[in-house]
């Protein structure tokens, strides 16, 4: 049964910043409607972790005060949205759902938030995920397992779960997520919304909970492309606190009107083989179909290296993990073990305690790969293959002008189902590594239902071709309505 809430779907991001400009729509009431949908729907679904409330209020009256009062405000006044909870805020807590950093207020906010905030736009609550962004379905949060919106006894996807499942739920209109390895568009497949994973550095990263440095990046969960388009207008960019940043496109992401007609799209093979469920497949196969009607070029295209792609994320993400986690030892901020006896007692009680099993295993995975004498076995060899596959995505996309396939191997599965089984978990994300390691942008749209559970449909385009990808994405969803 799809997820419903009394008050229904919220209009077009562009259409209700309209209203509150107009005076027609209160920020207020938006606000008040929003934290009313998690009070009444957070007890089930476990999304939100904290919500901001006092803030969030005053926000709002402010943007109404400055409205009745002729000033100008920004783009999105008064759209209230969800942080995941690894995203700097004020407010709230951050704790990227980690006991380690229970209790932790930070002093400023990310660089997406400044600039979401300048527009207007309001953040109403901080969002569950698996602790530190480490999982596939929530399960791995310190606090709690959210709920799928569809399926209450199965998970919403992960690590941005409980943001996929707000806008699944109509919490908000739109929720922030970050996508390390699939983490926006695993979920945003698993609950039926659009997932989108920019080009790695076209957003700033500044003010969010690192995991893995080099393929770490902000993503969005949306309703419709077009809000993501509205969205990525705001927060893309260079930023100075972010030496990793790029340059946008000139030209408005929210300019997206594409004639799919003769557009070459590759289906990748490797994408559609074995350990693909075979409802998946079919509704996949549909969807391109769907293309190739309405006038694309549709060819298989095979990338020989991408059944390697998962070992290789799981060499290097694990390395540079095990570095960033490295800053929670207890004696700066988060969780400290106050009985510990000396500075050695400190560090491995405080992290022994403040870190959860997922978190450990991947530090142990990463400082292994890391460790003298086996660097050039594992870690080198996988920088090595990640190159391999960079090539191979650049050839195609030479041929072609967007790839495609499943977003996911399967639906949602159950809560519980492969919690002990790290590998079946790692699994989930075989078909979105590939798009972080070499740092394309792509995209999870709905694309149908296998057994009353969405099904997300996969684009991805080249480096920088974001706004390429939101039209094709665009056309995809208009042609199935």
């Amino acid at each position: 049964m799809a997820p419903s809430t009394e008050k229904g779907q919220w209009p077009l991001l562009s259409t209700l910043s309209q209203q509150v400009h107009e005076g027609r729509v209160k920020s207020v009431d938006l606000i008040n409607r929003s934290l009313q949908a998690i009070r009444d729907l957070d007890p089930e679904y476990k999304v939100v972790i904290a919500t901001c409330s006092r803030r969030a209020l005053k926000r709002a009256k402010q943007i109404d005060s400055d409205i009745r009062n002729g000033r100008t405000v920004g783009l999105l006044a008064g759209v209230p949205f969800i942080a995941k909870d690894n995203i700097l805020t004020l407010g709230a807590e951050t704790t990227a759902a980690s006991n380690i950093l229970k209790g932790f207020n930070s002093p400023y906010q990310a660089t997406v938030i400044e600039k979401l905030e300048a527009e207007g736009a309001i953040c109403v609550a901080k969002a569950n995920l698996d602790a530190f962004a480490h999982g596939s379905s929530t399960e791995n949060s310190d606090f709690f397992t959210t709920k799928n919106p569809y399926d209450k006894t199965r998970v919403p996807g992960g690590s941005s779960g409980g943001s996929a499942a707000a806008v699944a739920l109509k919490m908000v209109p739109f929720a922030l997520g970050t996508d390390t390895g699939g983490s926006v568009r695993l979920p945003a497949s698993f609950c039926g919304v659009v997932g989108y994973k920019p080009t790695y550095g076209l957003v700033s990263r500044s003010g969010i909970v690192a995991m893995a440095s080099s393929t770490d990046v902000v993503g969005l969960l949306t309703s419709t492309v077009q809000d993501s388009a509205s969205i990525l207008d705001i927060i893309s960019g260079p930023d100075k606190l972010d030496s990793t940043t790029i340059s946008r496109d000139p030209k408005a992401y929210t300019d997206i009107k594409m004639n799919i007609k003769n557009k070459k799209i590759g289906v990748v093979k490797e994408y559609l083989g074995e350990g693909l469920d075979k409802q998946v497949k079919k509704t996949t196969k549909l969807n391109i179909e769907k293309l190739k009607n309405a006038g694309a070029t549709i060819q298989e295209v095979s990338l020989p290296t991408l059944p390697l792609a998962l070992a290789v994320y799981y060499v290097i993400v694990p390395a540079e993990l095990s570095s960033n986690l490295s800053r929670y030892d207890g004696q700066r901020y988060g969780y400290s073990y106050k009985e510990a006896k000396s500075l050695d007692e400190s560090y491995l009680e405080s992290r022994s305690r403040g870190f959860g099993d997922e978190a450990k295993r991947r530090i142990m995975i990463g400082t292994h790969v890391l460790s003298s004498g086996y660097y050039d076995a594992y870690y080198k060899k996988a920088q090595t293959v990640r190159t391999l596959l960079i090539n191979e995505f650049n050839s195609a996309f030479k041929k072609y002008d967007f790839l495609v396939g499943p977003t996911a191997p399967s639906v949602a599965f159950k809560i519980g189902q492969n919690i002990n089984n790290p590998l079946a978990m790692y699994l989930m994300d075989i078909m979105t590594v590939s798009a972080n390691l070499t740092g394309i942008p792509s995209i999870s749209v709905p694309g149908g239902s296998v057994n009353g559970l969405p099904v997300g449909f996969q684009i991805m385009a080249p480096q920088h071709k974001d706004r390429d990808l939101l039209a094709m994405a665009l056309s995809y969803q208009e042609l199935r309505g």
